[in-house]
């Protein structure tokens, strides 16, 4: 006979959570779709759930941009506070800067993909979610707008797709889930249309 799987119920610290990012972020707009950033946010935490994470990862998916855009390390130890060490670290291993202005585009994101290689389980799968949103929006955007759609991300065409794919091979490292498997097939549609659309039918190259 079979074990039953426990189920991950959530309790009040979610709630809290989900209020606290909410107010950490009233106001701010995705750039690319202009919704209301709260829609990433809750995006994220219900892939994290989906992929059997933990109610701190969960906490975490909704707060693991609050450093790099609501405060710095000032937010990071109210994320401790309230929180606990767990989440902020899961948070802190989310965050490519803490300061304001942010470093240049290339060298935040080399730097993630270095560190990201060694992260913990729960902040990889948190990193990851954020991506496999991320890669998703970016594919619709580009399927209905065309090559223009890169002109609203920093690295551009060729930034965002190296970056795409170096976020692959990082993640790589640590065996296929099914998670990834979505991401690496995200990535590659969108390799293949940037190439169609440039004339080309290979990857595009950084």
């Amino acid at each position: 006979m079979s074990k039953k799987v426990q189920p991950n119920l959530l309790t009040k610290r979610f709630e809290e959570a989900l209020v606290f990012a909410a107010r950490l972020h009233a106001g701010q707009l995705r750039k690319q779709s202009r919704v209301p950033y709260i829609a990433h946010l809750l995006g994220v935490a219900a892939l994290v759930l989906e992929d059997g994470g933990s109610e701190n990862e969960a906490i975490a998916a909704l707060l693991h941009d609050a450093v790099e855009d609501q405060g710095g390390l000032k937010t990071l130890e109210e994320i401790r506070r309230r929180f606990g060490n767990a989440v902020a670290e899961i948070v802190k291993g989310c965050s490519d800067s803490y300061t304001t202005p942010k470093p240049p585009w290339k060298e935040r994101k080399s730097g993630f993909l270095d560190s990201i290689r060694n992260a913990s389980a729960a902040t990889r799968r948190v990193a990851l979610a954020d991506k496999v949103y991320n890669a998703r929006a970016t594919l619709k955007d580009v399927q209905q707008e065309g090559d223009s759609a890169w002109e609203k991300f920093n690295g551009g065409k060729e930034g965002t797709l190296w970056y795409y794919r170096k976020l692959v091979d990082a993640f790589e490292d640590s065996g296929s889930t099914r998670m990834l498997d979505e991401f690496k097939l995200t990535v590659a549609e969108l390799e293949r249309i940037a190439g169609k659309i440039s004339g080309n039918e290979g990857k595009v190259s950084p």
